[in-house]
């Protein structure tokens, strides 16, 4: 294990109900590691070789659907631990405090992959712009056709619009905090609490509360679940309108993201712990 998700917490206690998710995420962390090595070795493969096979691209397709199987399975796993803590899976505890600051709804925008999409593909043809102007495909991102860009653009649109829809949603949602349920369950609560010199809840109370909070947590699990279904869909149908070797390049992008945002902010993390112990 890095070093780096090692932080040690002065007065922290791990919540035992986020504690296979959390363990499971280390998990993906290293196998997200295993799948970048294994997607740059596949890029180093395409540019020693003389002409693009038959064999090559096979290799290449092989990887990139191994590599999906991952995030469906990552979501697949996450979709199962939102059912039981949803509320967990919201403010997740094993990601740093410079993720957090980036989440939505749980997890990474979706419109975010097309940013890094053209963040690449900018800095890959200005790499091989030289080559490009002679004529000569790069077969990278920096080589995207008129063709894939106009399906690109028309996925952005229709994932941003979903996105907003969500966030509405989940606006919409977050207000019902303060709607008369929970202010008139407030004020009984407190009033009770007022004429119990032990301050101890009733079970008709809890019962309630529970109730109440559940209702509450059931449309976050379904928002959650859409957003998740979005972020795994905008990623596959990406994919599938790059060529594989493009798809590989993209892919090393979105895993070295990921996986440096989260080490450069769990060793902040751990620096700003030390400092305060």
């Amino acid at each position: 294990m890095s070093s780096v998700t090692q932080s040690i917490h002065c007065n922290s206690k791990p919540n035992p109900e986020l504690k296979s998710f959390g363990g499971f995420f280390e998990t993906w962390l290293h196998e997200q590691e295993r799948d970048l090595e294994e997607l740059k070795a596949a890029t180093k493969a395409h540019s020693e070789s003389t002409q693009c096979s038959a064999e090559l691209t096979q290799f290449q397709c092989e990887l990139i659907r191994r590599v999906m199987s991952h995030y469906e399975n990552y979501y697949r796993v996450k979709s199962e631990s939102t059912t039981e803590n949803v509320l967990g899976m919201m403010s997740p505890s094993w990601r740093s405090s410079l993720e957090d600051a980036f989440l939505w709804v749980g997890g990474w925008r979706p419109s975010i992959a097309f940013h890094l999409l053209y963040s690449v593909s900018g800095l890959q043809f200005e790499a091989g712009l030289s080559e490009l102007l002679g004529g000569v495909s790069t077969c990278d991102l920096g080589d995207l056709s008129p063709s894939q860009l106009s399906k690109i653009d028309e996925l952005q649109r229709q994932t941003i619009r979903e996105e907003r829809e969500l966030t509405e949603i989940l606006a919409v949602h977050q207000e019902t905090v303060a709607d008369s349920s929970m202010v008139q369950l407030s004020h009984i609560a407190t009033e009770l609490m007022e004429d119990n010199s032990e301050r101890v809840e009733t079970e008709s109370m809890k019962e309630r509360v529970e109730s109440t909070l559940g209702k509450k947590e059931d449309k976050l699990k379904e928002i959650l679940g859409k957003a998740d279904d979005l972020r795994l869909r905008t990623l596959k149908e990406l994919v599938d309108i790059l060529s594989p070797i493009q798809a590989v390049h993209f892919l090393i992008a979105a895993a070295e993201l990921h996986l440096r945002v989260h080490d450069w902010g769990m060793k902040k993390d751990h620096a700003d712990e030390e400092r305060s112990c």
